[in-house]
């Protein structure tokens, strides 16, 4: 009898953990994101100076290919420099867009808004990427417009480098910031906030951050000899205050953030990971990212580790590891530098796209981890090392949905009634939807996500054709409607 129940108990277990690598290998929510940096035109636009219609084939380019081959967010860099992708009341449009920081397109669009609209086309979120600090780009070289505040407000920023920063011991700067970020969310329809690695600016060697002014004028409790703890004390102010702003407008929107890899090295810090990085979030870029978790001032965290499984001073692997455990709760989504793909790299491991996959591998294995973000679009563009068919094959072969949005308290739609017209599917258009979801189930596998789009109407292609249909519709949130009828093509 006992040897019975342990039979019965290795079935058990064998059932369970099959059942749990099915879901990791195929999960039907996951973030699956790219970057498209404005900055320098490292994705977007290809160079500035393009026409309207050059601009938009190419962002239409991007798309096309992200949804093609799994993704479902994009993180769309609309302030890289204190300027702007949209049209701004503030700040000045961006140098990289036409050529000359001020200067609007012409004819005149919006190009964040014609990026939303194109995503949500495709059923894709926006997540708007803004730069908190980062005032001037390359300032040496660069020619800002007359009403850039650098310009009419040159006591609120400082030169380190170079580039030139906001001051961010300087309440001003706070406010600032909060106000612009405070108009996007109100103007635009984006589905999140998004900021990275660049608060305080990494660290030059000999090269001292040239705020001990600041620091004397307004360093309160901190002064005068804790100046580290002051910065952090600034970055938390403004990630609060941010957090504040864009809840007080639409309580539903998540603010993300994507910091540096390394929170703090063990060798400092009990709690920190086993790394030897040469500079850290807490340490250097006074990013107390936990901090901000913690406090519920963020709600997602996309650490990036751009360095491949097994490197000695930064293993993904480990790094990885030590996010899945420190993410309070939060979605916690990967940064992976695809960017490194290169068959002619001095580390081996990125001669081949296998390196991506293995990391996506492992991110699936970690129980707090819920996806990816890649940097950056032009990687996939240019396909390197086939790495857009090696995610589909391996990973990516199916569509994935958005994660569900905990702080969205929206109404869910309604059942779709679903119908058949020779080879096109067609279903009802319900309230509060913003996509739907096809399922399709063949004989002798399990049901699973066959299309998301926002149309109501799909075609089928007939050799691909034969199985039962059904689809549910999705509101802002992720949440689905209960299922429609079925529709059986045999």
């Amino acid at each position: 009898m006992n040897n019975m129940k342990k039979v019965i108990a290795l079935v058990l277990l064998i059932s369970m953990s099959c059942g749990v690598f099915a879901k990791k290998k195929s999960p039907k929510r996951e973030m699956r994101a790219v970057w498209i940096a404005t900055v320098d035109n490292i994705d977007w636009p290809s160079k500035p100076g393009l026409s309207v219609e050059e601009q938009k084939k190419e962002l239409i380019a991007h798309l096309d290919q992200h949804k093609k081959y799994g993704m479902n967010t994009v993180i769309f860099q609309v302030r890289p420099a204190a300027d702007a992708f949209y049209n701004s009341p503030y700040e000045p449009w961006s140098q990289w867009l036409s050529g000359e920081q001020g200067k609007a397109p012409d004819p005149l669009y919006d190009p964040l808004q014609f990026a939303i609209e194109e995503c949500h086309k495709r059923a894709m979120e926006l997540h708007a990427w803004m730069n908190p600090y980062r005032a001037v780009f390359l300032y040496k070289d660069a020619k800002t417009d007359p009403n850039h505040i650098t310009n009419t407000r040159p006591e609120l920023f400082l030169t380190y480098g170079k580039h030139k920063y906001f001051n961010p011991g300087l309440p001003e700067t706070r406010d600032y910031v909060s106000k612009i970020v405070g108009d996007v969310v109100r103007r635009y329809d984006v589905d999140a906030i998004h900021f990275d690695d660049y608060f305080y600016p990494y660290k030059i060697k000999d090269e001292a951050f040239p705020d001990s002014e600041s620091f004397t004028n307004h360093g309160g409790k901190f002064y005068p000899d804790r100046i580290d703890d002051w910065r952090r004390e600034n970055v938390n102010l403004v990630i609060k205050q941010i957090n504040d702003t864009i809840k007080s407008i639409k309580p539903w929107m998540p603010f993300g953030i994507s910091p540096f890899g390394v929170w703090r090295n063990k060798s400092v810090d009990k709690s920190g990971s086993r790394t030897q990085a040469g500079q850290t979030n807490y340490d250097d870029l006074y990013a107390d990212v936990l901090l901000w978790l913690k406090n519920d001032w963020i709600d997602y965290v996309a650490p990036q580790i751009y360095w491949h499984i097994g490197k000695r001073v930064a293993n993904y692997r480990v790094i990885a590891k030590w996010w899945n455990k420190n993410s309070y709760g939060k979605p916690c989504y990967i940064g992976q530098g695809a960017y490194r793909l290169n068959s002619e790299s001095s580390i081996k491991s990125w001669h081949s796209a296998n390196e991506i996959i293995r990391q996506v591998k492992l991110n699936r294995k970690l129980k707090n981890v819920d996806g990816s973000m890649f940097f950056s679009a032009k990687s996939f563009l240019e396909n390197k090392l086939g790495i857009n068919e090696a995610l589909v094959k391996e990973m990516y072969k199916d569509p994935a949905m958005h994660m569900k949005n905990p702080l969205f308290e929206g109404e869910v739609p309604n059942r779709p009634k679903l119908k058949r017209e020779n080879m096109k599917l067609e279903w009802t258009k319900q309230q509060n939807a913003a996509y739907y979801v096809v399922y399709k189930k063949e004989k002798k596998s399990n049901k699973k996500i066959f299309c998301i789009t926002s149309l109501c109407e799909l075609n089928l292609e007939a050799a691909q054709s034969v199985g039962d249909y059904s689809v549910v519709a999705v509101n802002r949130g992720h949440s689905e409607s209960s299922e429609s009828n079925k529709i059986v093509i045999e």
